[in-house]
């Protein structure tokens, strides 16, 4: 059953999804959404629902081209200038066009700055895609998430928005943000469940092979320090530390090495790391404990040792706090791929020992 209200469109009328392909590296971007939609149309019509989707990839720029990294060309029949409001569903995916002159890309903004509540029920986001509602104005004030790479970039930007790093996607009113690539699906299946219910959105996501609602956060795919400038404190404590986790942490011994006190030391790395030593210490001894989590055998316990993060259930304790899931979750979602698949024969990996 339709439980929506669209805007300026009788119940029995498609809802026009409408996807502006700003991507040219991610084309998940915009391919899963439009798949989730299709794909529930597809259901829709089978039992019976006159209603529906009806859904148009379309251009930022007038000649209705989308170029691609992956040698992929999209001819789109549509340019986002061509469609008239009223709209159901906006979706902006992706914003990697910082490539194409700003000119090229004016009559999109101005057509852009004309879509709101009173002729748009939704307006959505992937990835970097919330960069463009952004400069539209569309995310004054309002809370929105991103690709956990680029959300501290749209802090700095613009600094009215309420940026959330870890949401795989949410919604503030009637606008919806996602963060990275497949949170695209993550949310378009959300928008699904929201018009037709829960039965049609899983059959779809298992249409897709997908999670219905993916569990953890977004922190468990992104790094949890950022990349440091070379001559940086964070870079050279990083360097430092690397060796050094199994063993237990003297900030005297650190501040010493860099011929700083233990005060200083703690100025310096919350103004250039943003964040005090002992909390650095402790995202670095998560960061070289996914790896192993990743890449080796080594047992839980061992791995805590060698990372310094004391026994199993401290490293269970620090794993929810920084990533909102267990070590052993951890290994069993993110180990090196095809192992303990059956698949190794037909696919022979190598592991370190």
């Amino acid at each position: 059953m339709d439980v929506s209200k669209n805007k300026g469109i009788a119940a029995d009328q498609k809802k026009l999804v409408v996807i502006v392909a700003m991507t040219r590296y991610m084309l998940l971007d915009f391919t899963g959404p439009a798949d989730v939609f299709t794909n529930a149309d597809r259901f829709l019509q089978a039992t019976g629902t006159n209603n529906g989707y009806e859904v148009k990839v379309v251009a930022p720029t007038y000649d209705k081209r989308v170029t691609t990294s992956a040698g992929v060309e999209v001819n789109c029949q549509y340019c986002a200038m061509d469609i008239k409001p009223p709209i159901d569903t906006l979706i902006i995916a992706g914003d990697d066009y910082w490539e194409i002159m700003a000119s090229e890309l004016e009559p999109f903004y101005a057509w852009l700055s004309g879509i709101n509540e009173q002729n748009t029920r939704r307006i959505g986001s992937v990835c970097a895609g919330a960069f463009a509602l952004a400069k539209a104005g569309l995310l004054n004030g309002r809370k929105a998430t991103t690709h956990w790479e680029v959300s501290e970039k749209l802090k700095a930007q613009y600094p009215s928005i309420k940026v959330h790093s870890n949401a795989f996607f949410m919604q503030d009113g009637y606008i919806y943000t996602s963060a990275g690539v497949s949170s695209g699906i993550d949310l378009s299946l959300a928008l699904v469940e929201e018009d037709y219910g829960k039965e049609i959105a899983v059959r779809v996501a298992r249409q897709l092979v997908f999670y219905l609602r993916r569990p953890g956060v977004q922190a468990q795919f992104g790094n949890l320090l950022p990349v440091y400038d070379n001559t940086s404190i964070g870079h050279k404590l990083k360097l430092w530390l690397n060796e050094r986790l199994h063993e237990p942490v003297d900030l005297s011994k650190i501040a010493e090495h860099f011929n700083m006190s233990v005060r200083n030391l703690t100025r310096v790395l919350q103004k250039h790391a943003g964040m005090p030593p002992a909390k650095f210490i402790e995202k670095l001894r998560v960061e070289k404990a996914r790896v192993y989590l990743e890449d080796t055998d080594l047992s839980l316990e061992r791995i805590a040792e060698q990372c310094g993060l004391g026994n199993l259930v401290t490293m269970r304790r620090i794993f929810l706090r920084q990533l909102a899931i267990t070590p052993s979750d951890y290994r069993n979602a993110f180990r090196t791929s095809l192992k303990d698949t059956g698949d190794q024969g037909l696919f022979p990996v190598s592991y370190p020992a």
